[in-house]
């Protein structure tokens, strides 16, 4: 038992140390994008139980961690992205710089998101049932449709066409708000990041 606790605890230590080289060598803008997507990831880390019911709902928890998500978004985010700035240790592909408007766009979803997130705070869980936003899509899809944008995938052309605004979004169960704010994040780490 001893020998598979030091194991594992050595393959953690090696884990983590790798993952602190690679962005260790990281300076200048690079670190800095690098530690403003850290930062989301760590409010992703805290918003995903709680979307999934797996830890107590707290609105106001949603609404912190909503708006240090969109603190990092929109054209803070792209300004963190001059030509030039990819290669190692960075994990930006050059496709940012050669799709740069796909990139921006994103980018500005994602704060729109992050925004409408915060203004949905109070209207609870859709899936559990708590808020006074429950039930409230009648059990169908976000925005009618086969998929929750309305029958095209995020990666699909014109993806951010027919997007909810902050007035819809506000209206709308929190963990809608969050799926669609994940799924935005899942679609730039797709098309714009090197795992």
């Amino acid at each position: 038992m001893n020998i598979l606790k030091m194991t594992t605890g050595v393959a953690l230590v090696s884990l983590f140390a790798a993952a602190a080289l690679a962005h260790g060598g990281a300076t200048g803008i690079v670190k800095e994008r690098m530690d403003g997507m850290s930062a989301m990831k760590d409010s992703m880390k805290v918003l995903t139980p709680m979307m999934q019911g797996k830890t107590p709902y707290n609105a106001q928890t949603v609404r912190s961690e909503a708006k240090k998500i969109g603190s990092h978004a929109g054209e803070s985010m792209t300004k963190l992205f001059p030509e030039g700035s990819d290669g190692k240790p960075s994990e930006a592909k050059s496709q940012i710089w050669q799709d740069w408007g796909s990139f921006t766009e994103i980018a500005r979803q994602l704060e729109i998101y992050s925004e409408g997130l915060a203004l949905s705070a109070d209207n609870g869980l859709m899936a559990s049932g708590s808020g006074h936003g429950s039930g409230m899509m009648g059990g169908k899809s976000m925005m009618g449709g086969g998929s929750m944008m309305g029958g095209g995938s995020m990666m699909g052309s014109g993806m951010m066409a027919g997007s909810p605004n902050l007035a819809q979004l506000s209206e709308m169960p929190a963990d809608g708000v969050f799926m669609m704010l994940s799924q935005t994040c899942s679609a730039c780490h797709t098309q714009f990041r090197s795992e």
